[in-house]
């Protein structure tokens, strides 16, 4: 009898070990998680800014939006670019006239 009730105690003792591991584990996932997501707002307000920052007109910022929802980060910043580039040929134009 004691031999069972000991069995008994040590297989309960162990699902409880190994439920609190799996519990750390979704919190360390949870987490990594959260700081991914943190990561991610990060840099969609520093591209928002950059937007702000780099588009002459109202067209050029709902564009980059627009980009920025449907194509992603990576494609906005490369419309971005492009502006900066126009930009600086349109000023280096001007400048020489």
């Amino acid at each position: 009898m004691t031999l069972t009730l000991d069995n008994h105690s040590q297989k309960k003792e162990s699902s409880l070990t190994q439920a609190l591991r799996q519990i750390q584990q979704l919190n360390s996932k949870i987490a990594l998680l959260e700081r991914q997501h943190q990561d991610y707002v990060q840099k969609q307000q520093n591209l928002i800014a950059a937007i702000a920052e780099i588009c002459v007109s109202p067209m050029q910022e709902v564009q980059a939006l627009r980009i920025l929802i449907h194509r992603g980060e990576a494609a906005c910043r490369q419309y971005l670019r492009s502006l900066l580039v126009k930009q600086r040929q349109t000023s280096k134009s001007s400048s020489t006239h």
